[in-house]
């Protein structure tokens, strides 16, 4: 693979778009898994498939539409939710649903032979284009401003919303900003994992990442670090055996997860609890 990627320009933008992808992955993946907002992200992925489906309707590009419809579903959730005191969950399933109906339908209505919507869906990292490698990077400097502006901000709503509220900041403006970052994120990362397999690149690595740190920026470093390595050993698994991009790079973080927790669990049983008990 290490002389193709020298020679074929459709790998290169493979390996820059899991970097790209990465870096808002671990970033926002952090803030989702420790605010515990899995399932919300979820309902923004799904919904964005109505904008793949315009995108094709109206002959634009579908990562566009995509992120229009998520950018409006992150805002639409979280205004009704502030204004109606609507069930989150009731909003989440009700934006995933009508998202994933307007795709079909726009699909539908789109002259011509139906688009192959399987790179979307499940992923493609193969195909990535140099367009979607400026809509990365863009949506990548966004987030990366916003975070590291905001920090001590974000870190004080995440662990202790009502002591932020005491000290006055603004708890609902971060909310939807936070929000709207997992919009961006989720429209990175659609043409590497999928929309149906997103979650998984966005919890994995803070999942793996709190088995040795609590500490914030090392978790969100090492979150990076884990999804760059998940989407490059996915990338050669998929070019090696010539089998779907997005399955396997879940597939190998999946995988660790599981080896890791099990390695974990059994360090804790043989050593750390025969210490506690010795003390």
């Amino acid at each position: 693979m290490f002389e193709a990627l020298l020679k074929y320009s459709f790998l290169q933008n493979a390996l820059i778009g899991s970097i790209l992808a990465s870096i808002a992955c671990g970033i926002i993946g952090t803030l989702i898994v420790e605010k515990k907002l899995v399932m919300m992200s979820g309902g923004i992925a799904h919904t964005s498939f109505g904008g793949v489906g315009m995108g094709y309707f109206l002959n634009i590009e579908p990562i566009i539409g995509a992120l229009i419809f998520a950018v409006t579903a992150a805002a639409g959730i979280s205004v009704i939710n502030k204004k109606s005191r609507t069930n989150t969950d009731v909003l989440v399933g009700m934006f995933w649903s009508v998202g994933m109906a307007m795709g079909i339908l726009f699909i539908s209505f789109t002259p011509g032979y139906p688009p192959d919507m399987a790179s979307y869906l499940f992923g493609d990292i193969l195909t990535v284009s140099h367009l979607d490698l400026i809509i990365m990077l863009i949506l990548d400097i966004a987030v990366m401003i916003v975070i590291t502006a905001l920090y001590d901000h974000f870190k004080a709503y995440l662990f202790d919303e009502e002591f932020a509220s005491v000290v006055k900041i603004r708890t609902a403006i971060l909310e939807y900003l936070l929000y709207i970052m997992i919009a961006f994120t989720i429209v990175v990362l659609i043409r590497v994992v999928g929309i149906v397999l997103v979650i998984a690149l966005l919890t994995v690595p803070p999942a793996i990442a709190k088995f040795i740190t609590y500490d914030l920026k090392k978790i969100i470093l090492s979150s990076v670090i884990l999804g760059m390595l998940f989407c490059i050993a996915g990338l050669w698994i998929s070019y090696e055996l010539h089998i779907a991009s997005g399955a396997s790079i879940i597939l190998v973080a999946g995988l660790t997860y599981v080896v890791l927790s099990a390695v974990k669990g059994k360090l804790e049983n043989r050593i750390i609890l025969p210490l506690r008990k010795q003390l």
